[in-house]
């Protein structure tokens, strides 16, 4: 994996998580806030750290943000302070901005204003938790685009003993699986022969409808 510059504005709990989670993933990662005492801290875990307002264009210049490989936009409560930030990023020529919405609005305006990727956290947690109500069995989430999932699937009852022939997933729901996690071991692609066993994870990718139709046929299995 290619090692890459980060820069994370705002320490709050979202901003410190990415920020935590890009350095364990081997990246090179600048954390950038206005609490000292919060930037402290963090300097025992981030590759770099820098104290100043988001918001201070000179400030931001002066750290060579246009040269990092993406710039991550964490002040979401603060609605006006992080489109402003946006818009600075973008004119100083920055590649990438990743900003974080508090409400629909708020995103709709990141994205007019030249954000590269939109995130809302909270709903995207909130569709996670739902989703794994709903099946029981689903491990892990992600939502593609508007109106894509790729999904872990923990196998139900009904699965276990028999192939992906059989299930015929595709043709029945929309459904695409695109690995199976059967142990330590991954099968990517499998073959339509690959039978199903107790405790195997699959990966599948569909549109968010057909999510929905597999998740109450398995309720009702």
């Amino acid at each position: 994996m290619m090692r890459k510059q980060v820069a994370v504005l705002g320490m709050g709990r979202f901003g410190a998580s990415v920020a935590r989670a890009l350095t364990e993933m081997g990246h090179e990662v600048l954390g950038i806030d206005h609490d000292e005492e919060r930037m402290d801290l963090m300097a025992q875990e981030l590759t770099h750290t820098a104290v100043c307002s988001c918001t201070d264009e000179d400030a931001l210049r002066a750290l060579g943000l246009r040269n990092f490989d993406a710039v991550v936009v964490a002040i979401g409560s603060d609605v006006q302070a992080s489109i402003l930030v946006t818009v600075l990023l973008k004119e100083m020529g920055v590649r990438f901005v990743l900003a974080k919405a508090a409400s629909e609005l708020h995103a709709l305006t990141l994205r007019k204003v030249g954000a590269d990727r939109v995130v809302q956290p909270e709903r995207e947690m909130g569709a996670r938790v739902a989703h794994s109500l709903l099946a029981g069995t689903q491990t892990d989430y992600m939502t593609i685009g508007d109106r894509h999932t790729c999904v872990e699937l923990g196998a139900p009852p009904a699965f276990v003993g028999r192939s992906l022939a059989d299930l015929n997933l595709r043709a029945r729901f929309g459904v695409n699986v695109v690995a199976i996690k059967s142990g330590s071991e991954l099968k990517a692609a499998p073959a339509a022969t690959e039978r199903i066993r107790e405790g195997d994870v699959l990966v599948v990718v569909c549109a968010n409808e057909n999510l929905r139709r597999l998740e109450r046929a398995i309720g009702r299995d």
